[in-house]
């Protein structure tokens, strides 16, 4: 997905409505993470997947907030985001639904991301790599609620 296609999902800040639930939002956050990989992988490559898409999609924080003594805390995603797991092929299957359709942002962490320790050499082997032959740790999609569950399904919550 271009830059800027990317750049026009997200939420406008008069829609943004932290004092609602988040099932009420018009976008739905999920991330879909490889089952088949060790816990902290798994949560690296989440995480990853996450900064992408907070890069990517405007909106998704809510404002900063300080507590009781005064100390601030960063805002977090008010949409809330829902961690699933699939095996690789569900998520390979994940990840090109969501991008056959124009209005949902897709953000993924292949495996050469957590194969390379500096970034070029990550950005050259995802380069040399058949689109086919890419292992996904996890993939990250924002768009329509009734889009995203139609493209996960029921897929089960991460343990």
């Amino acid at each position: 997905m271009s830059d800027v296609v990317a750049a026009a999902i997200g939420f406008d800040p008069e829609e943004i409505d932290t004092a609602m639930s988040t099932r009420a939002a018009r976008l739905k956050w999920v991330i879909v993470v490889n089952d088949s990989i060790p816990a902290g992988r798994a949560v690296n490559a989440a995480i990853c997947a996450a900064g992408a898409t907070v890069a990517g999609v405007g909106g998704l924080l809510g404002p900063g907030a300080t507590d009781g003594e005064g100390t601030w805390h960063p805002g977090l995603p008010w949409v809330g985001c829902s961690i699933l797991v699939a095996d690789s092929t569900t998520l390979r299957a994940i990840r090109a639904k969501g991008e056959a359709h124009e209005g949902t942002f897709v953000a993924d962490m292949p495996s050469a991301a957590q194969e390379t320790r500096v970034y070029d050499d990550y950005v050259n082997a995802l380069g040399s790599s058949d689109s086919d032959g890419i292992e996904y740790l996890a993939v990250s999609l924002v768009g329509p609620k009734n889009r995203i569950d139609k493209i996960v399904g029921r897929l089960p919550l991460m343990p």
